[in-house]
């Protein structure tokens, strides 16, 4: 009976749904139940109404989010060229996507997808040309839903390991596999977490994991990472655990690797997501044990390559900017550390291949690279096609080609082939996209944010656009957990400049583009410098008439979108559309859902004192929703299998929007199903994404056409 009134009332709620009115009118959404849930922080009580959304276990939980998605559909289904939109954009993609080549024992690897294939696949060919299917992950189930991760070789190149997401969750199965037959030869590995996967020669490799939690897989707490050895062709169940599981010192990441040449294996155990220490062990000598190199969790090391004893590091000890250093291995300590490329004023990243190190600066979020030898004598600066983004310039040390990606905002990633010693390089595949890059153009500017601080925004539209202020406008911001924003193609995106929209992209503080004091300048206490500066770049692209309020849209994903969340409750003013995705929403909670309490390095957490709970929940974006407030219109996105940000903290702050919204901007939330944080998304659920984004945003923007090319703010 409970059963029969339950479906009874969700048809009530989709049906007021159908009935809701135009845009320009107040929208009718589907109840959410208020609880009395009450949580005392310091003395003081803080409501959380919401909180039964938190149980993804539960069937009213399911029945609101079919009942959110039918409001959203719904709506969507109203917007006159969705279709158009998805058309397009499915034109856009349809190109052919080739990586960078890499070679593992007798066959050369790379991922290819045909154009609009949901996921890309692992091809290879052996000396005779031929090209064959290694890995095909379309195979792996019939919608696209289940992804292919991290691929690592046995040092012979024999035996392959593979991770595989299913729905796009961050839990992993490993498949064990003969590369010669592609047979797969033992028995899956299951539960495995946030890992690298690192062989030990040909004999087994080294993965990392939580124990399973109790209760729901893709919300509770994981905060007990621990490194395992697996020996091939044994059970799971007897791996070695090698690091970590210990209570009174937990480490919520550990990682490893191990050197190139099986000598050495490296473990990095962390706290939170910045910091980390340095411990090693010689594989060479079984009766060898671990040795801490690095004892504190203050700064950031790692291996990035050997010379026999001779260890390469990368480290920000000392030296926010990074540098690398040589050091033998016998006595490993800082105190012996040697510079090979000392720090500069610019954020260091480099890769080592063909016997040289390429040290990638980031000069104002773009790249500048040099090539070094192991000595430290420069070789020469690499000339780029432009300025962009570069990846790659990796490989073994034998090698006598090298491979690099560059793209920006208007140029997709083309492969270059280069040549080590004679520093030259030649275009190896370019796409045939159906776009025309030079008809658009990138500027960066330097704008000034609340407190003085100069910020660089790089602005992508049309050339001849004219500023009146009318142009739709998208601006984009990350700002956090040391992540620099650089210069890369969208197909979605170029779609957005195609119908004459701008593209901002603002290289906030919290991000990693001038190093860990810019990083820094955006976490925790400070964390409202990243709010200002993003906001300062919305009222820069106002007050230069590249749009105004109407004609501005914020967008963010993850700690973006907290972001948009902050930027959007602060400044409800600012923009006329907020497109928060998969956001951290809900400040006081976050860290007790599976490993956000690895995040406190940038956020700190309510329950560390006073000072942090009142400028926590002081921006926290459900927190400072207000009633009789006309926000934003408000697209929110998220998966329903995201087990990184959990779901709730959307579920929770749409509940909230629509409770409050004043006025007639609508307040929808998006729930992808069988999909996650991001990573895997299949083709035509990213299409399908970004055609109802583009078309929300243009409709409640006032455009009752696609604008396409907006004759009247283009020259010519």
């Amino acid at each position: 009976m409970k059963t029969i009134i339950r479906s009874l009332f969700l048809l009530v709620l989709i049906s007021s749904c159908q009935k809701q009115n135009t845009k320009e009118q107040t929208m009718v959404y589907p109840e959410t139940k208020k609880t009395g849930t009450i949580d005392t922080y310091f003395g003081e009580k803080v409501s959380d109404p919401y909180r039964w959304l938190e149980d993804d276990k539960s069937e009213e939980t399911a029945n609101w989010v079919k009942a959110q998605n039918t409001s959203t559909y719904n709506y969507l289904d109203k917007i006159p060229y969705r279709t158009e939109l998805k058309d397009r954009l499915k034109e856009m993609w349809d190109f052919e996507k080739i990586s960078a080549p890499f070679k593992e024992g007798n066959y050369t690897y790379f991922l290819k997808n045909d154009g609009l294939q949901n996921q890309s696949i692992l091809y290879r060919t052996s000396d005779s040309d031929k090209e064959e299917v290694f890995i095909d992950p379309n195979t792996f189930s019939s919608d696209g839903t289940i992804s292919l991760g991290q691929v690592t070789f046995s040092k012979n190149g024999a035996i392959a390991a593979y991770a595989i997401s299913e729905g796009g969750s961050d839990w992993r199965k490993v498949i064990v596999m003969d590369t010669e037959t592609k047979e797969i030869i033992e028995d899956t590995l299951v539960d495995v977490k946030f890992t690298r996967i690192s062989w030990k020669n040909n004999e087994g490799f080294y993965y990392s994991s939580y124990d399973k939690p109790k209760g729901s897989e893709l919300s509770a707490k994981t905060d007990q990472h621990k490194l395992y050895y697996h020996k091939l062709k044994t059970k799971q169940k007897e791996d070695v655990l090698v690091y970590g599981g210990t209570p009174e010192e937990k480490h919520r990441y550990v990682s490893a690797r191990v050197t190139d040449d099986g000598k050495y294996l490296f473990i990095y155990p962390q706290i939170s997501t910045s910091g980390a220490k340095l411990l090693m062990k010689d594989l060479s000598n079984p009766k060898s044990k671990i040795i801490t190199v690095l004892g504190d969790v203050n700064s950031d090391t790692n291996v990035i390559d050997n010379k026999g004893s001779k260890l390469y590091l990368l480290t920000n000890l000392n030296a926010p900017n990074q540098k690398v250093v040589s050091v033998d291995a016998s006595n490993p300590g800082p105190e012996n550390w040697v510079d090979v490329i000392p720090e500069t004023k610019h954020v260091l990243s480099p890769s080592t291949g063909g016997g040289y190190i390429f040290a990638n600066y980031m000069v104002d979020a773009v790249s500048k690279v040099l090539q070094y030898d192991y000595d430290g004598k420069l070789i020469r600066e690499i000339a780029l096609p432009g300025l962009g983004s570069i990846s790659g310039l990796r490989g073994k040390n034998d090698a006598k080609e090298l491979y690099y990606n560059f793209t920006n905002y208007k140029t997709p990633n083309t492969i270059f082939k280069y040549n080590p010693k004679a520093g030259t390089s030649s275009v190896h595949i370019q796409p045939n996209v159906d776009f025309n890059p030079d008809a658009y153009q990138s500027k960066q500017i330097f704008y000034t944010s609340k407190d003085g601080t100069k910020i660089p925004m790089i602005i992508t539209h049309k050339k001849g656009l004219q500023l009146n202020g009318k142009t739709p406008t998208i601006l984009y911001g990350y700002g956090g957990f040391n992540i620099s924003i650089t210069p890369s193609f969208s197909p979605s995106n170029a779609v957005w400049l195609e119908q004459g929209g701008i593209y901002a992209v603002a290289n906030i503080r919290g991000g990693g583009e001038y190093g860990k004091a810019w990083h820094d300048a955006g976490t925790q206490l400070k964390k409202q410098n990243v709010f200002d500066d993003f906001i300062a770049a919305g009222d820069y692209l106002i007050k230069n008439k590249y749009t105004s309020s109407s004609y501005l849209a914020i967008r963010g994903g993850s700690n973006g979108g907290l972001l948009v969340g902050a930027t959007m409750t602060q400044r409800p003013d600012l923009a006329k559309v907020a497109l928060p995705a998969v956001g951290v929403l809900d400040m006081l909670r976050y860290h007790t859902f599976t490993s956000g309490a690895g995040w406190a390095y940038d956020y700190g957490t309510s329950e560390q004192n006073k000072a942090m709970y009142t400028y926590l929940k002081g921006y926290s974006p459900l927190h400072n929703v207000k009633e009789g407030v006309s926000y934003p219109a408000t697209l929110v996105t998220t998966g329903d299998h995201d087990d990184r940000v959990v779901p709730a903290h959307s579920f929770k702050f749409a509940a909230e929007l629509q409770s409050k919204q004043s006025g007639s901007n609508p307040t929808l939330i998006r729930i992808e199903t069988d999909a996650g944080h991001g990573a895997g998304t299949s083709v035509t659920k990213t299409i399908e994404q970004a055609a109802d984004i583009f078309g929300f945003t243009l409709y409640n923007m006032g455009f009752k056409t696609l604008p396409n090319t907006i004759s009247k703010n283009i020259k010519g």
